[in-house]
């Protein structure tokens, strides 16, 4: 059973020095909880494409914006749990010759 209560996982990041017009792994070694809000902030002075799977198209950001993902508050029906697995990678690509950093964040519920 799982506790009243949320956890943040481990901040990570990407430069986007190292673009290279490729999707390359924010979190290289994927989420470690399945979260129920997950947050990318795109500091850098690129526009990018988010990824979960490493060559799909899913989401995109913006140079200085933030992409929040409630999964919760999509969940369906109403009252069942959407969590973005534990495991996940998720993968930025961007043009080279950025700076700036892109953060990922995620949110998770202990369990007891």
């Amino acid at each position: 059973m799982s506790k009243n209560s949320v956890r943040a996982i481990e901040l990570t990041a990407i430069n986007a020095s190292t673009f290279n017009s490729t999707y390359l792994p924010i979190n290289p070694n994927g989420l470690d909880k399945a979260c129920s809000i997950i947050k990318i902030d795109n500091d850098t002075d690129r526009e990018i494409l988010i990824s979960y799977d490493g060559t799909t198209d899913h989401d995109y950001a913006r140079a200085g914006d933030i992409l929040w993902l409630p999964f919760q508050a999509n969940s369906d029906p109403n009252g069942n749990v959407s969590k973005m697995a534990e495991g996940t990678v998720v993968y930025v690509v961007g043009i080279a010759g950025g700076s700036g950093i892109v953060y990922l964040s995620g949110y998770y519920q202990p369990m007891q």
